[in-house]
C-alpha cells in the first residue's frame, strides 16, 4: 500500500467515522473502486487509533467533566447505551464480517440510513418542547445503544443512527450531538481491544509458525502507517467539530439526501452496470 492510498483510506476514516454517512460502507466502496487491497489489521487498527484521538481531543471538556464526576447521570446512561451495543454486536459478529467482505447488502444499508435520518429530523419537529439531560432517561439510552448496534453493518451510519434515536425522542440538539460522539469512544475502544486482541493472536501464531507468517503490516511502510493514521486524527478531529455545528443548528436530512443517492448507484452497478461490484 503506498503513502497515497494510506492517506486516502485515512481522510475517508476521518471524514466518515463521525459524518452520519458510514465509514464501514465508504472504505469497502473505496477499496472495490480503486481495487485497494483490504488494509492490514495492524494498519487498520492504527486508523482507529487516530480517530479515537480525535474524538477525545474535540470532546476533551466533556469528557474530563466525566473523568472528574463518573458516577453522574449521564456516565451511566453511556454504560447502559454501550452495554446493549455490545450484546447486539455479539450477537451478530459472524453475519457482520460476512457482510462486510461481499459488500452485497451495502446499497440497501445506505438507504436504511437514509430513512433513519428522515424519520429522525420528522419525529424531532413534532409538537413538544425538547428534552434536556435531566430528563433523558434509560429508554433513551437503550434505543440509541441499539441502534448503534445495529449500525455494525457496513453502510448503516453508527453516528447516523445514533443521532436518529436521540433526536426521534426529542432530545436537545446539541445533547442529542455529544452524548452521540460520547458513545463513539466506548464504541471506537471495544473494536479496537477486539483487533490488539487478534493481532496479538496471529504474532503467537507466527511465532510458532514463521513459514505461515503473511505479516501483520504485508508490506505498508511506517510512512504509510504514520501519515494514513495522522489523515484519520487531523481528519476525524475536523469532521467532529462540523458535525456538532451541523447538528446544533441545521437539518441531518441532508446527509440522507446524500444515502439515499449513493445507496441507489450502488444497487443499480450490482444489479446493472457491474463497474465496481
Amino acid at each position: 500500500m503506498s503513502i497515497f492510498e494510506a492517506v486516502l483510506l485515512g481522510i475517508v476514516q476521518g471524514i466518515t467515522e463521525f459524518l452520519p454517512v458510514s465509514s464501514s460502507g465508504h472504505l469497502v466502496l473505496l477499496q472495490k473502486i480503486m481495487k485497494i487491497s483490504a488494509p492490514a489489521l495492524f494498519f487498520d487498527t492504527l486508523l482507529h487509533c487516530g480517530t479515537l484521538l480525535a474524538v477525545i481531543a474535540a470532546l476533551r471538556v466533556e469528557i474530563w467533566n466525566l473523568i472528574r464526576r463518573p458516577f453522574q447521570r449521564v456516565t451511566i446512561l453511556l454504560i447502559v447505551a454501550t452495554l446493549v451495543t455490545v450484546g447486539i454486536a455479539l450477537l451478530f459478529k459472524d453475519r457482520v464480517e460476512e457482510a462486510f467482505a461481499s459488500g452485497r447488502w451495502i446499497g440497501w444499508a445506505f438507504l436504511v440510513t437514509s430513512l433513519g435520518l428522515f424519520v429522525s429530523e420528522y419525529l424531532a419537529h413534532r409538537p413538544g418542547n425538547s428534552r434536556n439531560d435531566a430528563e433523558m432517561d434509560y429508554f433513551d439510552a437503550v434505543l440509541i445503544g441499539g441502534l448503534q448496534g445495529i449500525a455494525i453493518i457496513p453502510g448503516i451510519s453508527r453516528s447516523g443512527f445514533t443521532l436518529a434515536g436521540a433526536l426521534s425522542r426529542k432530545l436537545e440538539r446539541s445533547l442529542a450531538a455529544t452524548f452521540s460522539f460520547l458513545l463513539s469512544v466506548p464504541a471506537i475502544l471495544g473494536a479496537l481491544a477486539l483487533q490488539i486482541k487478534e493481532l496479538y493472536d496471529i504474532s503467537r501464531f507466527q511465532a510458532v509458525n514463521p513459514a505461515a507468517a503473511g505479516g501483520l503490516i504485508k508490506g505498508i511502510s511506517l510512512a504509510a502507517m504514520a501519515a494514513g493514521t495522522g489523515a484519520a486524527a487531523v481528519v476525524g478531529f475536523c469532521s467532529v467539530l462540523l458535525m456538532l455545528r451541523i447538528v446544533r443548528e441545521r437539518s441531518v436530512a441532508i446527509f440522507g439526501i446524500y444515502t439515499t443517492l449513493l445507496g441507489i448507484l450502488v444497487l443499480l452497478d450490482q444489479r446493472v452496470f457491474h463497474l465496481v461490484f
